[in-house]
């Protein structure tokens, strides 16, 4: 186990979603530390309430009870501006179907979350050329992302995800929609950044390969922790493919 402080807690987390009468309880007694350039991975079967756990600790979505606090702020107390301009100063995201926006090129879209921090334009090309040049995308800078490969939006994703040095990037399905080659060139290039910029990195994942990736493994079935693991290097995993 990580001997920095908890970049992220949880505490009796609990989330039901209205049916009629009878609520649907997604997640209850959720209680997790996170810690500071960690690789957390949470896993489980669809319908686990894996995703439901990530939009909650993202913000997206407000806890029935408990409580959720990042780098010191209990954000299920914030308000939703509070909450955007949070999550606009502290996180990123990798989404399983990229999101990048159409009209603009792979520069574009990883600088944009520089201006909204107010970065000057020659700063933002500047540190966005940096990142896919580390993402081995120097030669398709200008291109649109109608004109790349899955992987190849992935890594513009990877990149947009970092270029502001959240302290917690979220990746939901990071490798949902790539195939195994792609996928394990994602999995390489989250891992290089959360080592390199000491990031937090929360994704979920029903992926055995994706776990692999992983510092803390968090396994969720039917909306409770079922199992904690800190695989070190030489400590097989057994996991399956759900």
């Amino acid at each position: 186990m990580s001997s920095h402080p908890p970049m992220i807690e949880v505490r009796s987390l609990r989330k039901e979603y209205p049916v009629e009468d009878d609520p649907v309880v997604a997640l209850d007694h959720i209680d997790l530390n996170i810690a500071q350039g960690e690789i957390c991975c949470i896993f489980g079967p669809s319908g686990s309430g894996k995703s439901t756990l990530l939009n909650l600790l993202a913000g997206l979505e407000k806890p029935t009870r408990g409580g959720i606090r990042i780098h010191g702020v209990v954000i299920n107390q914030l308000n939703e501006s509070e909450l955007a301009l949070f999550r606009q100063q502290n996180t990123g995201f990798i989404f399983q179907s990229y999101n990048l926006l159409p009209a603009l090129n792979a520069l574009e879209n990883v600088a944009m979350p520089l201006m909204f921090k107010g970065v000057s334009k020659s700063k933002r090309e500047y540190v966005a050329k940096g990142l896919l040049k580390m993402v081995g995308l120097e030669n398709r800078m200008n291109h649109y992302p109608s004109q790349m490969s899955g992987g190849q939006q992935q890594r513009v994703g990877i990149a947009r995800a970092f270029v502001t040095k959240p302290y917690v990037i979220f990746a939901d399905e990071p490798t949902g929609n790539l195939d195994s080659k792609s996928s394990l060139e994602a999995l390489e290039m989250i891992r290089t950044f959360s080592r390199r910029f000491n990031q937090t990195v929360v994704m979920v994942s029903h992926s055995a390969m994706a776990a692999r990736y992983a510092d803390h493994i968090v396994t969720i079935e039917d909306g409770r922790i079922i199992k904690e693991e800190f695989p070190s290097k030489d400590q097989p995993l057994n996991l399956v493919e759900i």
